[in-house]
């Protein structure tokens, strides 16, 4: 490590954490980015931007280089039992449509963006403890090498991007303010030979699913179901039960689907418990699954961490990083009806009508982020 002392330290090199750095970095701020991993590979995701996650990334400058491999998203498609509703999405200016990046490719975007900013990357390394000053006020962490090496390093302001099992958020002692026990369980694959269609979500009594265009020409299929049906539909065999899962919805892809067309051994997962935490207080902040984190099933979650990235970076830059209370108050703005939305689904204690009206909801409180988010980029925004 170069310095022993940054103007801000994040922990976690993935979307939230590399977006955080990079725009730190580019207002000028000396940046150290640590990572627990060797090496920032893929990990489970639903990849699907929707329209903040991709007016950012065009704003940042690095769509372009998602856009290389990664095909446009120009429709969706809602399907609740037999009856479809199909939508087509508007292009933006600066880019034509939405788009759903393998996070190996996000990531590492994000990660070269930071790095060329000026941001220190620093791997296999782990933030064991942080440093307190005398007001008890957060001034520094704590970090340990591959070799177990402790290395108490000292900065104006910690960032826990470090997911939503968070050291840091552990460490600062983070109120958790909200939790939800409610979740759903997944199955998820990647698959060859489907045409884009657009983002496809299908519903029923106790079943969701979705195709997502994503990077290469692949697909990622998920399946979601209560979790006490997991086992029965996913246990033994979890390419035939996506294929049984699907078949409500598509019998022709459905019958596409053979193992030849899984590139990949399909993922399970169980589901967590849902919390929002404090994300903001005297020398730390958090963000991305860190501060705030949701069901999978509303496809939010890589939005809601560029998204948070970008107002913690835009509050910092412009009341400096004592007091972060603006932060604190856009998230909880922008994230609390998107959690109570997103548990509602998850249970699927619905019927489909009322599903249909949950998703009105969604789609209002998305606008509304959207909105937010557009005016936080304008010249006269930011000049306040």
């Amino acid at each position: 490590m170069q310095t022993q002392k940054y103007d801000a330290i994040v922990v976690g090199a993935r979307v939230a954490g590399a977006t955080t750095a990079m725009l730190l970095a580019r207002g000028g701020a000396r940046v150290l980015l640590v990572d627990r991993d060797t090496e920032i590979q893929d990990t489970l995701s639903t990849h699907a931007l929707m329209r903040p996650a991709i007016h950012l990334l065009a704003h940042w400058g690095v769509l372009e280089a998602v856009k290389v491999s990664t095909p446009a998203v120009n429709a969706t498609q809602f399907v609740y039992g037999d009856d479809v509703f199909d939508i087509s999405l508007k292009s933006d200016a600066g880019y034509e449509g939405l788009y759903a990046p393998r996070r190996w490719l996000l990531d590492k975007v994000l990660g070269e963006a930071a790095q060329k900013a000026g941001v220190e990357l620093k791997t296999a390394t782990v933030c064991c403890d942080v440093l307190r000053g005398p007001d008890n006020r957060v001034i520094g962490v704590v970090l340990m090498d591959r070799d177990g090496n402790r290395h108490p390093i000292h900065a104006d302001l910690i960032v826990g991007a470090d997911g939503r099992n968070s050291t840091v958020a552990k460490l600062v002692r983070a109120r958790e303010t909200i939790r939800s026990n409610i979740h759903s369980a997944c199955a998820y694959a990647y698959v060859d030979g489907i045409p884009n269609c657009g983002y496809r979500w299908f519903y029923d009594v106790n079943a969701a699913a979705g195709l997502i265009p994503t990077t290469n020409d692949q697909h990622c299929l998920f399946a979601a179901c209560p979790p006490q049906a997991f086992k029965t539909r996913f246990g033994s065999d979890v390419c035939s039960g996506l294929r049984d899962q699907l078949r409500r919805w598509d019998t022709e892809v459905a019958e596409h689907l053979d193992h030849r067309s899984f590139v990949e051994k399909p993922k399970r997962y169980l589901g967590a418990a849902g919390h929002m935490r404090h994300c903001a207080g005297p020398g730390w902040a958090l963000v991305g699954d860190a501060g705030y984190f949701k069901d999978p099933l509303t496809a939010h979650g890589i939005t809601d961490a560029l998204r948070d990235a970008h107002f913690l970076v835009e509050t910092a830059m412009t009341k400096g990083f004592g007091d972060l209370s603006d932060y604190q108050h856009t998230r909880n703005q922008l994230s609390a009806n998107l959690f109570q939305i997103t548990s509602e689904i998850a249970s699927f204690d619905w019927t489909l009508e009322q599903l249909k009206g949950l998703h009105m909801r969604l789609n209002d409180e998305m606008k509304a982020e959207f909105s937010c988010v557009q005016r936080s980029l304008t010249p006269s925004a930011q000049a306040a």
